[in-house]
């Protein structure tokens, strides 16, 4: 089956890790600029002052703040119909809390969409990735307090209106279902608790996380309702970091694991914001804990009246898990687990399963019955440059490849899917470990993770690939 001759192929970034101009055009700080460089080996911290001996990776990114006309260019040459980015909420209210917007931050993103637009490539607008304004951390532990969801609607409401005729695709929060375990306190919430001494390992109160995860399930529908009254033509959806799970052994005890951690952490975000209510088996899970959502009246109303109009999703690898011990562990994106002896893993550890795709995208589609998107899908290695300024990266080419054969495999089976958007279209800082040594790219970035380099841009082979694979709509692979 021949895929859709709209179907939007592209690429995804983050604000955060690629602009760089941290303290340019008036942008305030948000959370990933507290946060420090790390390794595979050695963790990222958070510190609440900028400490200027430390490395921010963050603050200087790859710089598209002033390349982003070479590299959406780039994206142009590829033949991108989409393009994936996010607004940094600190460029337009500093703070969170000004009266008024940053104009020099709303007319970096007029730039950027105008230049997109130049090319015939839509733009899909994340609206937070991470990277809330500081200010809301220290002063309300983020959305905690209900006031930030007020603060988090001026926001959206200013970008809806100034942009209504330049951007289509929306994206409330990014990978919300973050929030569905410790690590996701800071990033998703806002959530830096005092009792926090390792970044990496935070403080955990139960009660706060799902209150806060109560307050975002909030402002993304009331944003979804805003954006619908300024543009009927605009599509909002969610997007759900999608951690495939698949039981070690046959045995029912880790079929049942498997079935209440994906429940737990991969289903409850998006039946909430698709289905607009909360499920039977997450008021089981807060009636064991102790869990007291505080709802005000309208709450379970404005969920019902805000559901998304589509479900993306970030897809990288799968993972095994058990209920027996001593079971050699894997590594991986968000959740761990123990490694499947039937799949490969790539240089992080993440267990590398294209047909795992396929298995997602028809689960989703069997279980939500809207549009869906892939907005996250590729893999981190290290890529060396030759002397002739060549990046030959065929294992790139073979992870996207393979992954690309099940989607369109997938679409086969009936599922209905609007777009494909890689991690990343350039290299980037990794949010995971704040490293440019683990490259993403379709284009190589002339920088290392001791701040040498010129940021100069060269396409790597998995670029020529790429542009193949759009020109023939994914016939030739």
């Amino acid at each position: 089956m021949m895929l859709n001759e709209n179907f939007l192929w592209g690429g995804a970034t983050a604000a955060n890790q690629i602009e760089g101009g941290y303290q340019e055009g008036n942008k305030g700080d948000c959370i990933s600029d507290h946060l420090t460089g790390g390794s595979l080996e050695i963790n990222r911290s958070f510190t609440k002052n900028i400490d200027p001996k430390k490395n921010y990776p963050s603050h200087e990114a790859v710089d598209f703040y002033h390349h982003y006309k070479e590299d959406i260019a780039l994206f142009a040459k590829m033949g991108f119909k989409v393009f994936r980015m996010s607004i940094a909420w600190s460029r337009i209210y500093p703070t969170g809390e000004e009266a008024e917007p940053n104009e020099e931050g709303l007319k970096f993103y007029d730039n950027i969409f105008d230049e997109c637009l130049k090319y015939g490539i839509e733009p899909l607008v994340t609206l937070h990735h991470f990277d809330m304004p500081y200010l809301l951390v220290e002063k309300y532990q983020g959305f905690l307090n209900r006031k930030v969801i007020d603060l988090y609607l001026k926001y959206v409401t200013t970008v809806f209106k100034r942009y209504k005729n330049k951007v289509k695709y929306w994206i409330t929060f990014n990978e919300i279902n973050f929030a569905c375990i410790p690590m996701g306190n800071l990033e998703v919430l806002g959530i830096y608790h005092e009792k926090t001494e390792d970044y990496t390992n935070p403080y955990d109160d139960l009660q706060m996380r799902y209150q806060a995860l109560h307050h975002v399930f909030l402002a993304s529908a009331r944003a979804v309702q805003i954006g619908h009254s300024i543009n009927k033509n605009f599509k909002i959806g969610c997007m759900i970091a999608h951690v495939t799970l698949y039981p070690y052994s046959c045995h029912p005890q880790d079929m049942l694991l498997v079935q209440n951690t994906d429940h737990l952490f991969n289903d409850f975000c998006g039946d909430v914001q698709v289905k607009g209510y909360y499920p039977y088996y997450i008021k089981d899970y807060f009636k064991k804990n102790g869990i007291n959502i505080i709802k005000e009246k309208d709450d379970d109303d404005i969920l019902q009246d805000g559901c998304v109009d589509f479900y993306s999703f970030s897809y990288y690898m799968s993972n095994c898990i058990s209920c027996q011990e001593g079971l050699e562990k894997s590594m991986g994106n968000l959740l761990g687990g123990v490694t499947n002896p039937y799949l490969k893993s790539s240089e992080w550890g993440w267990q590398i399963d294209p047909e795992g795709l396929r298995y997602t995208l028809n689960k989703l589609y069997d279980r939500y019955q809207i549009p869906l998107m892939i907005v996250e899908n590729g893999l981190g290695a290290v890529d060396e440059m030759d002397e002739d300024k060549k990046i030959h990266d065929n294992y790139r080419v073979d992870y996207l490849k393979k992954h690309i054969i099940e989607m369109k495999k997938a679409v086969e089976d009936g599922i209905d899917l609007k777009g494909y958007m890689m991690w990343a279209p350039i290299d980037i800082i990794s949010s995971s470990t704040g490293e440019m040594k683990k490259r993403y790219g379709l284009i190589y970035i002339d920088k290392d993770d001791n701040g040498n380099g010129d940021y100069s841009r060269y396409p790597k082979d998995s670029f020529y690939w790429y542009k193949k694979v759009i020109e023939t709509n994914g016939e030739i692979l």
